[in-house]
């Protein structure tokens, strides 16, 4: 367990990583006329530029060397890249196609997610608040899966992809910074590839709508770099059920957004759903923040215990007896 600091950062990196994310729709709607694939791919391209002007910025290189001697670690940061690509990916196709409170659910579905990987790959233990919280997840999207007459798959790849994000990033334990870039510098000739060939059968539209698309794939790099490297630097930090508790905000940015400038339906069936997510959540939250008010309690009981166990074992001055030829001192107070 890290730290009161530590834990204290962590928790700072996790609120700007997921204030940022949950505001992403809005730019990515500006791209809404460009293909979802052509924003990944400058998406993808451009993070690298962003990521090595931190790089040389924080003069931090002395990682790079190391982690290239370590093949399973390269594995590991090679599948990140892969599953937040097809993350990154489905999520644009779901801004720019009228999804985002789909998208949204999938955000709100992810906590839970995270919180059942916990159990079954790292062993964490859960509290009784904890699984009927995940069950009522579950209930959920049962309920949405009858109102809809089809699995909410979008929802259920975004959470599925995110947390296995998560729980890689848990494994390679890079730091926000230096993990963002490792995954940027596999993504960047796959991406770069893709743009060439759409440049070559004219279907590119980097250069050919003007100045402010341009600048908008362009700058797409540092809306990708900035909340991934705070979301890096919380992962390693935090525990992932704390990870999936932060995960809140960014859904409940995107479900206003959804609702008040893109206007999207909100039938009874969604509803439904969604209300049994967010009382999952509000279980979460209730349970969490009950076993932080124990904790500390505990956390104080302790410390006195312990202050008092040394005053006791501490030697005691002794007093002059009558034979010593010295008059006994008075107890001061």
């Amino acid at each position: 367990m890290g730290t009161q600091g530590t834990q204290k950062a962590g928790l700072s990196y996790g609120f700007a990583a997921y204030g940022m994310w949950g505001l992403l729709p809005l730019y990515w709607h500006l791209l809404q006329d460009t293909g979802a694939s052509e924003v990944l791919a400058n998406r993808m391209v451009w993070s690298l530029p962003t990521a090595l002007l931190i790089l040389a910025l924080l003069r931090r290189w002395s990682w790079i060397r190391p982690l290239l001697r370590e093949p399973k670690k390269l594995a590991l940061i090679l599948l990140a890249a892969c599953v937040i690509s097809a993350n990154w990916g489905l999520y644009i196709w779901s801004v720019n196609s009228g999804r985002v409170i789909e998208a949204s659910l999938g955000y709100f579905i992810n906590p839970l997610v995270s919180i059942a990987f916990g159990v079954l790959l790292l062993r964490e233990r859960l509290r009784v608040a904890q699984w009927v919280a995940v069950g009522v997840g579950v209930l959920a999207v049962v309920v949405m899966t009858f109102a809809y007459g089809k699995l909410p798959w979008v929802s259920l790849t975004l959470a599925f992809s995110f947390a296995t994000y998560g729980l890689v990033k848990k494994k390679v334990k890079l730091d926000g910074v230096e993990g963002f870039s490792a995954e940027t510098m596999m993504q960047f000739l796959p991406a770069l590839g893709f743009l060439i060939y759409l440049g070559a059968r004219g279907e590119s539209t980097l250069t050919t709508d003007g100045a402010a698309h341009t600048l908008l794939l362009v700058l797409s790099g540092a809306a990708t770099a900035l909340p991934l490297i705070f979301f890096g630097a919380a992962a390693v930090r935090l525990p992932l059920s704390t990870i999936g508790l932060l995960q809140y905000m960014a859904p409940a940015f995107m479900f206003v957004l959804g609702i008040t400038v893109f206007h999207e339906e909100m039938p009874p069936e969604r509803w439904a759903g969604f209300a049994l997510v967010w009382a999952a959540l509000v279980l979460l939250t209730w349970d969490a923040l009950r076993t932080a008010r124990r904790g500390r309690a505990a956390l104080r009981a302790a410390a006195a215990e312990a202050a008092a166990v040394q005053e006791s074992s501490a030697p005691q001055a002794q007093a002059p007896g009558p034979d010593s030829g010295q008059p006994s001192a008075a107890p001061t107070r």
